[in-house]
């Protein structure tokens, strides 16, 4: 009773202290912290910083960690014998271009009503920084009731997610000691169709790869050497089609090794969900799922690997119209893995398949962008029973166990580096624009995301 009590109480600040929240919100958000521009370099230390001095005020051990590249904020509160816990979120943001489609600075925070409800549009409103402030606000206001944070909190926000996060394997490794907990809590996701709590259970891994074709070494006259000389777009484009077959299946050698398909038990809960590929689709112009045929559209989702073409360039793309041979062409391919795919040896296989199309004038370059496996996180930890229990009583509805199918390498890295699990928790709408113009943040996930942690905290004390 005492223990439901104090929760009422802490539940009753963050609602009586929540303008206040959304001006500190705000602040954050003024500060242009892009991590992939070096000329914000001097912007994503700023943000480290105001962090850093948000949560000393509020008591925890705060400090900006430098590392190769941006820093990292690491705090702490005191130790007391509770279960240790990691709280992560980065405070860097995605570049804004193209500009000129924001319908005001993307720096110059705003409340604005919607049809949806009232939401705050700027960059970084929803990816990351309001979902980082969930959980500063919910730490605040327990602290204001009780007098002090809760014990064995380690909070580690990272400054490079946007950027590939070059820095953050090192990191972890040489600080292990001091950051490995029992679970990290993680909040960059969404809820499950817009409405509906959600605890994140799996994420597929991915492997990103650059690749070069080059020939002659100028660009050449199509009508000279049109037929004669090899064609590094053709060649290109070749290898590319090649990846899959027309009914979805990746014809890369041993792509499916690994590859699980979902238990039983795991599988009528996702059919229960009722994921609405159709509603998806329309949302973004489209109204018909390709992919394999034999599988359902929330599995193709969550739990089927992918390949995909991200972007390709070559020749002459300007106005008007130049008939030439390119000297090279390139593209950007990304691969989604699933159960126990291994990264390497996908990024082999694929770079195997492109020089078996290499006629003898072309060479193929590699730069690689990024791999980690994917991750299933242990719901039998009775953390994650709390957890779900704790969201269903704030958002009215019982919250669902899902997959993502995007990536969070950093779920992959707690568990190889540091041994623990992670629980992803997060409260971003699917039609919060992150990445894009004119961003946004539902006020009331931003409210109800922090009363939410606040009764998970509340539950694992």
């Amino acid at each position: 009773m005492a223990r439901n009590a104090r929760l009422d109480e802490v539940l009753a600040r963050l609602d009586q202290g929540l303008d206040a929240a959304l001006d500190r919100l705000a602040a954050f958000l003024r500060i242009p912290s892009i991590s992939t521009d070096p000329a914000h370099a001097g912007d994503v230390r700023a943000a480290a910083e105001w962090l850093r001095d948000e949560l000393a005020g509020i008591g925890f051990d705060a400090a900006v960690r430098d590392t190769a590249c941006h820093p990292m904020v690491v705090a702490r509160s005191r130790p007391g014998g509770a279960r240790p816990l990691l709280f992560y979120g980065h405070y860097d943001v995605q570049p804004v271009d193209p500009l000129s489609l924001w319908d005001r600075p993307p720096f110059d925070p705003r409340i604005e009503d919607t049809p949806a409800g009232r939401v705050i549009r700027a960059r970084g409103a929803s990816d990351d920084k309001g979902q980082l402030m969930t959980f500063v606000e919910a730490f605040r206001a327990w602290r204001d009731v009780h007098g002090a944070l809760p014990s064995d909190l380690i909070l580690l926000f990272e400054g490079e997610e946007e950027s590939g996060s070059p820095s953050l394997r090192p990191f972890l490794h040489e600080n292990a000691a001091e950051l490995r907990a029992s679970l990290a809590m993680i909040c960059d996701t969404e809820l499950f169709g817009g409405t509906r709590p959600a605890i994140v259970t799996q994420l597929r891994g991915l492997v990103g790869e650059e690749v070069v074709i080059r020939g002659a070494d100028r660009d050449l006259h199509s009508g000279l050497f049109g037929g004669l000389a090899a064609n590094p777009i053709m060649v290109l484009a070749q290898a590319l089609a090649a990846l899959k077959t027309g009914d979805g299946r990746i014809t890369l050698p041993g792509f499916y090794d690994g590859v699980q398909d979902l238990p039983p038990d795991l599988r009528r809960d996702w059919e229960s969900l009722g994921f609405d590929v159709g509603a998806m689709l329309g949302r973004v112009g489209l109204s018909h799922p390709v992919g394999e045929k034999d599988r359902m559209p929330v599995e193709m989702a969550w739990n089927r690997p992918t390949a995909e073409i991200n972007g390709i360039t070559g020749g002459y793309a300007g106005d008007g119209f130049k008939t030439v041979l390119p000297a090279e062409a390139r593209a950007k391919v990304s691969f989604r893995l699933t159960g126990t795919q291994d990264p390497a040896r996908i990024r082999a296989a694929f770079r195997d398949h492109v020089r078996s199309f290499l006629p003898p004038d072309c060479t193929a370059e590699f730069h690689e962008h990024g791999g980690s496996p994917a991750s299933v996180m242990d719901t039998s930890d009775p953390a994650f029973a709390a957890a779900r229990q704790a969201l269903g009583e704030e958002w009215g509805q019982e919250a669902a166990f899902i997959g993502s199918g995007g990536s969070i390498p950093i779920a992959g890295d707690f568990k190889t580096i540091l041994g623990m699990d992670s629980m992803l928790v997060g409260f971003a709408r699917d039609d919060d624009r992150i990445h894009s113009p004119n961003e946004k943040y539902d006020l009331q996930s931003f409210a109800k995301g922090a009363r939410s942690w606040a009764r998970i905290l509340a539950a694992l004390r």
